[in-house]
């Protein structure tokens, strides 16, 4: 994909959706951060399911710590692998409260200090919560970059350090919103829906296919 076609892709996706932004629900950045730790391997709306429970009775650091593992444990067994995650949400709430005083850090790497939060995690953090232009690279951010030419990669930091390169900096703070929600819901993974997408001409695959 060119540079022309890059600009022409995400000005036609912010057309279509000025104002991106994530499908799970929150109210604060440590809901946020809550809600993302929950939602590896787990669907945007199953989570919100589960925090919808959650949330109304621990939205801080020490409130979640007040409900301790098995209480984490009880609002969110709907979600995948909530085990691990019960506990890694006490035990992030547990860090925040003695060594940041109860707040969500700005900082990458305190972030990625926290049990349960990743690079994907922190990039979703520091880009919804903090405004930073990070790209959180999940699998359909994956799909759609290699799929499209846009930023074709091995692995998700591939992806992720092709996509800060070539994202037009007036693009970059949504861009991944409006990767996201392109891959889950138009260029999905079983069968692309071609005819709904609005980017067809600056698809390596769809040119590719029609050569």
């Amino acid at each position: 994909m060119n540079d022309q076609a890059v600009e022409r892709l995400f000005a036609t996706l912010r057309a279509a959706n000025p104002q991106p932004t994530t499908e799970l629900e929150f109210t604060n950045v440590f809901e946020l951060l809550a809600a993302v730790l929950l939602s590896a391997q787990s669907t945007d709306a199953g989570v919100n399911k589960a925090t919808r429970r959650l949330f109304p009775v621990a939205n801080t650091p020490r409130k979640m710590m007040a409900l301790g593992i098995e209480g984490i444990a009880g609002y969110i067994r709907s979600v995948g692998l909530y085990p691990t995650k019960a506990k890694n949400l006490w035990n992030t709430s547990r860090i925040l409260v003695e060594q940041h005083g109860g707040r969500v850090p700005r900082s990458r790497e305190a972030l990625e200090a926290l049990p349960g939060v990743g690079r994907k995690t922190a990039n979703v953090v520091l880009n919804v919560a903090f405004g930073e232009p990070t790209m959180a690279v999940d699998t359909h951010i994956f799909r759609v970059g290699n799929r499209t030419g846009l930023a074709p990669g091995r692995t998700p930091l591939e992806v992720e350090q092709g996509l800060l390169r070539r994202v037009p900096e007036p693009y970059r703070v949504d861009a991944h919103h409006w990767l996201i929600l392109h891959g889950r819901y138009v260029c999905q993974a079983r069968r692309p829906l071609c005819e709904r997408c609005g980017v067809t001409d600056c698809c390596d695959l769809f040119q590719s296919a029609r050569a």
